[in-house]
């Protein structure tokens, strides 16, 4: 079953981005995380698998606390990820999106717009084959929306200032954004 925008939904929304171009929202980041739960020689062949597929260095993240049951120390690397922007992003989300064949789930986007959404199997992106060393790895992708303006939220030199809920980015405008740039469909 699949979400469709209500035709007048997209055309106001349209409308209020012609008339106001600074509403109009963007991709502002999109970061992609594999995360395996320990550190190790897998570990670093998933960086590695990271690395090749974005065209970026990943970070590696480490365990915010001690867990005993799974094995897991505090301060250890247990994710890679990497935070992509621009046209890379783009790039990246094409690739990302078919292998989940350009449906999202509409219960993805977050109340201020921002979508994420999983890759269960690595090897359903397209161009990447199955290596038995690395294995099977899943991916959260994590796309980021925000309008022209939001960088007074993270500016450092000046007094940073929070941004009206007016001005935070809307789900169904997420919803026709993704869907005029990448064509994305809604479930």
């Amino acid at each position: 079953m699949s979400v469709t925008l209500d035709p007048s939904t997209v055309q106001r929304v349209l409308e209020d981005w012609e008339k106001h171009p600074m509403k109009k929202p963007r991709i502002a980041k999109v970061t992609v995380n594999i995360s395996l739960g320990y550190s190790g020689e897998r570990l670093r062949k998933a960086a590695e698998f990271l690395e090749k597929i974005t065209g970026q260095k990943p970070v590696y993240k480490k365990a915010k606390r001690t867990i005993r049951a799974f094995g897991v120390r505090k301060g250890e690397n247990i994710a890679v990820m990497v935070t992509l922007r621009g046209e890379r992003a783009i790039k990246f989300l094409e690739k990302a999106l078919e292998a989940v064949a350009w449906r999202l789930k509409r219960s993805s986007i977050d109340r201020h717009g921002n979508v994420g959404f999983g890759i269960e199997e690595h090897i359903s992106i397209p161009g990447v084959r199955y290596d038995p060393e690395l294995g099977i790895l899943g991916l959260d992708v994590v796309i980021t929306i925000e309008r022209p303006g939001y960088r007074i939220v993270r500016r450092r030199r000046q007094r940073r200032r929070r941004i009206p809920t007016r001005h935070r980015v809307t789900p169904e405008e997420t919803m026709v954004l993704l869907n005029q740039l990448l064509n994305v469909r809604w479930v």
